[in-house]
């Protein structure tokens, strides 16, 4: 059984899952509640800070399940759209980085994915095409997002110029500070657009979040945006060997 939510503008379509591309509605059977749950696996290496991301909204911190065969938390956090309400159902996979063999369980029926590193440590960003590698052999053609964590802290090692994978594979790119709900939202709206179908989807609710543990400072996220604006402008290099 398909469905919509709400009453989405004509000819955007509703929020149905299933294997259609991401241009298009995902389907899937409704819940009880009617309201539409979609997987979405959180990787990166540990340390990323996945777990903080996930807790910062408030619904995620209190509202959790564990699933003791694969070790893995799996938060439900609730957004209100212009489409009706939707829950991501957030697989987190912290602690377990080291089980490679273990990943594709979490993988298996993702409608959606998450892939973070720390723009403080480099090593995180060499392991994206690894964790985005395993994503794809599973999960053939989902929403993906690359997000670089920590943005907050004055000592960066991953420059701007550096961050070329999200432009190799056609994937968005955000960089956030979980600690000080810096663009927490972006990723889940980007992918909510996409699973709906609909580019005009907008968040009519903030999420409701926990206040955040450190201030950010707003003139070097500035900076930081114009390095990124000016790195995309750039020819993408052959490889990313230079970190």
């Amino acid at each position: 059984m398909a469905f919509n939510f709400g009453a989405p503008p004509a000819g955007s379509g509703g929020f149905a899952f299933g294997a259609a591309p991401p241009a298009a509605p995902v389907a899937a059977a409704a819940p009880a509640d009617g309201v539409p749950r979609f997987k979405l696996v959180l990787v990166g290496d540990g340390g990323v800070g996945k777990t903080t991301f996930v807790k910062r909204h408030v619904t995620g911190e209190f509202e959790k399940k564990y699933v003791a065969t694969l070790g893995c938390e799996v938060h439900p956090l609730d957004f209100h759209t212009s489409h009706g309400k939707i829950i991501f159902e957030v697989w987190d996979t912290a602690g377990q980085e080291k089980f490679a063999g273990l990943r594709d369980g979490y993988y298996i029926n993702a409608h959606c994915a998450i892939v973070m590193f720390d723009v403080t440590s480099r090593i995180t960003y060499k392991s994206v095409p690894n964790w985005h590698r395993d994503l794809v052999r599973v999960c053939e053609n989902i929403p993906i997002v690359l997000v670089g964590n920590k943005i907050d802290v004055k000592d960066r090692k991953v420059k701007a110029k550096q961050i070329t994978f999200h432009r190799k594979k056609n994937m968005p790119f955000y960089e956030i500070s979980a600690k000080s709900n810096y663009h927490f939202e972006k990723p889940f709206l980007w992918i909510a657009r996409k699973l709906a179908g609909s580019e005009d989807l907008t968040f009519v609710a903030e999420p409701a979040l926990k206040p955040p543990e450190v201030a950010i400072d707003m003139a070097q996220v500035a900076q930081y945006q114009r390095e990124l604006d000016m790195a995309s402008s750039v020819p993408i290099p052959d490889d990313d060997d230079d970190l």
